[in-house]
């Protein structure tokens, strides 16, 4: 990053669709800005790429620290709410940590902090008693250079946003559904106007943002179900992405197949996984997905699905990962949305769910292609 004008965004959620959407948008407005992101763009295919143009636009990962090492010009943090504690230890310690990076600051730079969410606000306050210049953005932002939501209204698959920037009223348009994703979208603008980019190059470019692998991307349909992946693994990460999926279910049901992931993380969050997963109208959970970690006694789905407060038959634990598709296709319907969910392997399940609904609705010839999403969800 030596020589460029660092832009880094981290937060505890949001931190790969804030980070490129920034990115998609300065590109919109004819920069050829450097990127490192945690996920891959669906426009590009690709997360990282080395630019001609002199900024360098980074998601910046908190989960261990790391994003020490940067000097940011610009820093956007989403939001911090406890997380990682398997490294971190405790919450203070893990809220301590983004106090640490905002102090790698350059002098003149400027935070940007989400003002709806309590911990990225108590993080703006304190950076503001220390003398960084901050940026709020949210419903709650009301101080002059703030971006302030005033409201937000779906349109089918996608959102907009009404902003006052400066006491000016704007109508940001958000290619992706949910007002987390409307949040995100206003973060990205404040820091594209930090580096000098125009307003209306970036209200564009966020207008078209085409999404990123993994963050409620369009899987295919068959059947009459409309299969969705999401990569969220934190419980604001699952109620945010379920809000958004509620968006564009239309008249049929929210279906989510959820896979946990880490038993750290699985043990600490049990009951508030579940309140996120209540926001669907059916639930399976599978085992957890360790990862790094060794399995922990007593600790699998059961423990989310337990917690999950919703009416008999709508909750169902299911350990075998095997059997996910044929549990997911004997729950739904048409008219109904499934979303495969986790930091896991679970998203192999998605083509698989589609297969099974395929080879069900067609069951005395040979199956069809299912359908996937050329041109993306607005095409289906």
């Amino acid at each position: 990053m030596r020589g460029y004008r660092v832009a880094c965004v981290t937060g505890t959620a949001g931190k790969t669709s804030t980070t490129s959407m920034l990115t998609v948008a300065l590109q919109h407005c004819g920069a050829d800005p450097s990127f490192l992101i945690g996920g891959d763009l669906n426009t590009s295919g690709s997360g990282a790429h080395s630019g001609s143009g002199e900024v360098f636009v980074a998601e910046a990962d908190e989960s261990d620290g790391s994003f020490l090492a940067y000097a940011p010009e610009v820093a956007v943090v989403t939001n911090v709410e406890a997380d990682h504690l398997d490294h971190h230890g405790t919450v203070a310690a893990y809220t301590a940590v983004f106090d640490e990076f905002v102090r790698r600051i350059l002098p003149g730079g400027v935070l940007i902090a989400n003002a709806d969410d309590p911990g990225s606000a108590a993080l703006a306050d304190r950076a503001a008693a220390a003398g960084v210049r901050v940026r709020r953005y949210g419903r709650s932002a009301t101080a002059a250079g703030d971006a302030r939501i005033v409201a937000y209204r779906p349109d089918g698959s996608r959102g907009v946003a009404e902003l006052e920037l400066d006491g000016v009223p704007l109508s940001l348009g958000v290619a992706v559904p949910g007002e987390h994703m409307a949040g995100n979208a206003t973060a990205a603008l404040l820091a594209g106007l930090e580096l000098g980019a125009p307003l209306a190059g970036l209200l564009e470019g966020l207008a078209g943002f085409g999404g990123v692998r993994r963050r409620f991307e369009f899987t295919g349909r068959t059947a009459g179900v409309r299969v969705y992946d999401d990569y969220a693994h934190h419980p604001t990460k699952v109620a945010a992405a379920l809000r958004g999926a509620r968006q564009v279910v239309g008249d049929g049901r929210l279906v989510v197949a959820f896979q946990p992931h880490l038993y750290s993380r699985t043990r600490a969050f049990a009951a508030e996984f579940g309140t996120a997963l209540a926001l669907a109208d059916v639930v399976l959970v599978l085992d957890v997905y360790g990862a790094r970690e060794d399995p922990q006694l007593g600790v699998t789905g059961a423990l989310v699905a337990e917690a999950v407060p919703l009416p008999a038959g709508s909750v169902h634990y299911e350990p075998s990962f095997a059997r996910v598709p044929t549990r997911v296709a004997d729950l739904v319907r048409p008219g109904d949305l499934v979303v495969t969910m986790g930091a896991g392997d679970v998203t192999m399940l998605g083509p698989e769910v589609l297969a099974e609904l395929d080879r069900r609705a067609q069951p005395d010839r040979c199956a069809q292609p299912v359908a996937r999403p050329v041109g993306g969800p607005g095409a289906r």
